[in-house]
């Protein structure tokens, strides 16, 4: 008998298990069918933490992160299991089960009248999508697909497509999902409309169309989408702010076709620069202002800042996904979910003991304080939490400066090039940020003749 049969299910994921407790695991468990096995050295509810901690701690092995797990356990640090016990364990687990404790642990967490998560009622929210390299195995190629070059052969490593709904001003995942290098970002955002209810949503450009439109309202979501210039461009009613009601047709229909749907158009510029053209439901002038809708887009980013948290320090940059097989990689991805959106709520406690911006403290630090609580306080996590933040606040309290965060920018660079060796890339240099003023903002109004 293996010295960790009975042992593994004390071990803890640290200060995350404030919000991924035993019970919830084993609740999940017990839902997806994997409740009730008989206990092993690795047992379904370990398992769970140590996927979790596979993606906690994304660039170790597999031996790294068991011994991160179990150092202070008495009777587990010298007897870990091989590789290969703990692959055919992942294996057993299934996605399903990690699928199902996102789906539980997610959602909105910013309290009412945070900067940056409410405009005139509603929860703002953005939806946008990423892709992660996975190991290039002839499962995953053919499972998830990946770019190929100008003949149609494999160009790089298959890739997973990732689509988030994200609170704007917390970076806290709403809802996901999950699917192929070759699906679209629009389907996958269709199936989580349900989960906007209430909310002001705002996409980009690549996702308008009649069918997301329709899905997403008819759930009870307002929108704010940007729109290629073809898209509802004859105005059918000028408002007087300017801005004017068009309609959206499906592909391939006439503006007049009864499958489209009428949108309010908003067209602006940005220090002079290309007109943008929004669309929204918010047809209420006085309600809704233009000035407020054109500068609100901009919140958007906000879930670009939230995929650089998940990819380039919590996963590491430019890292492989560690499976390969699509099943385990699907597993790896919704513990990358579960993790950073912990993650996030622990930065919204610290921000609300320190009545702060949470923007203004650092996923880094979190990410390390975090990862250190996993080696230390395995087995007393949950009675450790207390502490835990209020260190976390201290340390919070001594980085802050006073007065408001400046404006400042850098200059955007090609960051993973199609070849090393090209001359224009070698250009390409990472600047310091500078300071730079305030944008300004300047409706184009539109005038029917």
């Amino acid at each position: 008998m293996h010295p960790w049969v009975g042992l593994s299910d004390d071990v803890r994921l640290g200060v995350l298990t404030e919000w991924v407790t035993p019970e919830l695991v084993d609740e999940v468990l017990g839902v997806c069918g994997r409740g009730g096995v008989k206990p092993g050295a690795l047992s379904p509810r370990f398992m769970v933490y140590f996927t979790l901690a596979l993606a906690l701690f994304a660039q170790d092995s597999y031996d790294d992160v068991a011994e991160n797990l179990v150092g202070t356990l008495e009777g587990m640090h010298e007897t870990v299991p091989n590789r290969a016990s703990f692959t055919r364990a992942r294996q057993r687990l299934g996605p399903e089960v990690l699928e199902s404790l996102f789906a539980r642990v997610r959602g909105a967490v910013g309290p009412e009248g945070l900067s940056g998560s409410f405009w005139r009622g509603m929860r703002l929210a953005a939806v946008d999508g990423f892709v992660l390299d996975a190991p290039d195995s002839l499962a995953n190629r053919a499972f998830f697909g990946g770019p190929t070059d100008a003949r149609g052969a494999a160009a790089g490593f298959p890739q997973v497509r990732v689509v988030t709904l994200t609170e704007t001003g917390t970076h806290a995942s709403i809802d996901a999902r999950i699917g192929g290098f070759n699906g679209g970002e629009r389907e996958l955002a269709i199936q989580m409309a349900g989960s906007a209810a209430g909310m002001l949503v705002i996409m980009d450009r690549g996702f308008p169309g009649v069918e997301l439109w329709k899905a997403f309202t008819s759930a009870g979501a307002h929108l704010l989408l940007r729109a290629r210039s073809t898209v509802a461009s004859r105005p059918v009613e000028v408002l007087p702010d300017g801005s004017y009601l068009g309609r959206m047709s499906l592909a391939g229909q006439r503006a007049s076709h009864p499958g489209g749907v009428t949108v309010r158009v908003i067209e602006y510029q940005v220090d002079g620069g290309e007109v943008i053209r929004l669309l929204t439901d918010l047809i209420d002038v006085e309600a809704y202002p233009a000035a407020e809708l054109a500068a609100l887009y901009h919140e958007r980013w906000e879930a670009e800042s939230a995929y650089r948290q998940l990819k380039t320090f919590q996963r590491g940059p430019a890292q492989v996904l560690r499976s390969t097989a699509p099943a385990l990689v699907r597993q790896e991805v919704w513990a990358h979910l579960v993790v950073h959106h912990c993650l996030n709520r622990i930065i919204m406690r610290v921000a609300g003991g320190e009545r702060i911006d949470p923007d203004r403290i650092s996923f880094v630090k979190i990410l390390k304080h975090v990862r250190r609580s996993v080696v230390k306080q395995t087995k007393d996590a949950v009675l450790a939490i207390g502490s835990f933040l209020a260190m976390l606040e201290t340390k919070v309290r001594r980085k802050l400066d006073s007065g408001p965060r400046r404006s400042r920018c850098a200059p955007r660079v090609l960051k993973r090039p199609d070849s090393k060796y090209s001359p224009s890339v070698k250009k390409r240099q990472h600047g310091p940020t500078r300071r730079v003023p305030a944008k300004v903002i300047t409706l184009k109004p539109v005038m029917l003749h």
